[in-house]
């Protein structure tokens, strides 16, 4: 093999976990040509061109696997616990440098791709306008832009709201030209203070347009769903992704439908179940109540978020034992959830009874494809961009090594984790 125009890289390391869910290789090696992968295998199988203008990495005792890809993020949240409600009274300006801060954190940790799941206006598309211009650098980009909302329903604050299926169609096709890469969709209420969780937002018609012109554009839709018959409407409009999929009635009892987890399984859609936040919240609740800084509405948020959170445990490990493809996006930084934590999220899926192995593919390559990108990212093969995370340890028996980054390559750049510029 003769070296053509291109300079290589070559990565050496004790295990290579490729993300499709096999075990590692001992002893693995990575060749990168510009920011594709060219060759994977053994240290001796992956050979250098001859005469190549190489630079070599040498990792003894580390992990590199697939760069992170967190399918629920919201760039423009501070994660200091403020509602969606404040958030947006700030200035465009503001979010979109939060953003960049957050795009960059995420990236630092070692999440190389994110999808963003509502911005508000174009904050995320003007993010991506500077990244492409050199301004600022960060995480890989999958876009919504603004979400699809009702009037007065979840994230409608963020800048859309529809009523029919003429807006809703149009709506999408706004998006489009504005660059989404995805829609997302409020599916029912949520943390909006003038929506309502417990119901459905969209009529189905209305649901079921906003689906078939995204993909008539080609593109997929996520669809937040925090009651059971939100969850049933996604399924009848042809939603690709159900976001938190709660199983919860209009009185806010928590019972969980196997008739209808069967149904996301065999309908091939995918779940992403967003677990660690309000674990994250609980946490938080739980050092005010040992300071004595609870508010009254926090006292009773408190008392019900335990016994809630472990059923949701309940609900979401049942899904998986059904054969529901779980997906890892981290919703951060919505409420508490800082970016540059996406470690956490992965940790809730073990919790619920993944193999450390089944998380890391849940957060890579599994990833990848409900974001409907994983020809590009996902896994370590050949032809793919090289986007790389080296960690010290064994992650796919501990999966808290994934917390010890030692380096991070995006498009095979090694990326200076201490440049906050």
């Amino acid at each position: 093999m003769t070296a053509t125009n291109g300079d290589f890289k070559l990565i050496k390391v004790e295990r290579l976990i490729d993300g499709s869910g096999g075990p590692p290789l001992e002893r693995g090696a990575l060749l990168i040509e510009g920011d594709v992968i060219r060759d994977v295998g053994t240290e001796e199988s992956v050979v250098p061109p001859d005469g190549a203008n190489l630079l070599e990495f040498n990792y003894e005792g580390k992990t590199a696997l697939p760069g992170l890809v967190d399918c629920h993020v919201h760039l423009i949240g501070i994660g200091d616990g403020r509602k969606g409600d404040e958030l947006t009274q700030l200035p465009d300006e503001v979010l979109t440098l939060q953003a960049a801060k957050n795009a960059r954190r995420h990236l630092y940790s070692g999440v190389t791709t994110v999808r963003d799941c509502g911005a508000k206006n174009k904050t995320t598309f003007m993010l991506r306008q500077a990244m492409e211009m050199g301004i600022t650098h960060g995480s890989r980009l999958v876009l919504s832009g603004r979400p699809m909302a009702i009037v007065g329903g979840h994230l409608s604050y963020f800048g859309i709201g529809a009523t029919g299926v003429d807006e809703c169609r149009a709506s999408v096709r706004q998006l489009v030209k504005e660059g989404a890469d995805y829609i997302k969709i409020t599916a029912t209420g949520g943390s909006t203070r003038t929506s309502y969780p417990l119901r459905p937002s969209f009529t189905l018609d209305e649901l079921s347009a906003i689906c078939d012109e995204a993909h008539k554009f080609g593109i997929h839709t996520a669809a937040h769903c925090a009651s059971t018959q939100g969850i049933i409407n996604s399924l009848d409009a042809g939603v690709d992704t159900i976001i938190h999929c709660y199983f919860r009635d209009p009185d806010g009892t928590y019972e969980y439908r196997p008739e209808i987890a069967e149904r996301i399984a065999d309908e091939g859609v995918w779940v992403n179940p967003t677990l660690h936040q309000p674990r994250l919240s609980i946490r938080v609740l739980e050092d005010k109540q040992a300071d004595g800084t609870l508010t009254k509405a926090e006292q009773k948020d408190i008392k019900d978020a335990r016994p809630q959170f472990d059923q949701r445990l309940e609900h979401v490990s049942r899904m998986r034992e059904q054969g529901v493809k779980l997906v890892c996006g981290s919703d951060s930084a919505w409420a508490y959830y800082e970016m540059g934590d996406f470690q956490g999220e992965i940790d809730s899926h073990v919790q619920i009874g993944m193999s450390p192995m089944e998380a890391i593919v849940s957060a890579t390559s599994d990833s990848a494809r409900s974001c409907q990108i994983e020809d590009q990212v996902g896994t370590l093969e050949v032809g793919k961009k090289a986007d790389i995370l080296i960690v010290e340890g064994d992650p796919s028996r501990y999966h808290n090594d994934l917390n010890n980054v030692e380096d991070v390559f995006l498009g095979g750049d090694r990326i200076d984790r201490h440049d906050y510029i």
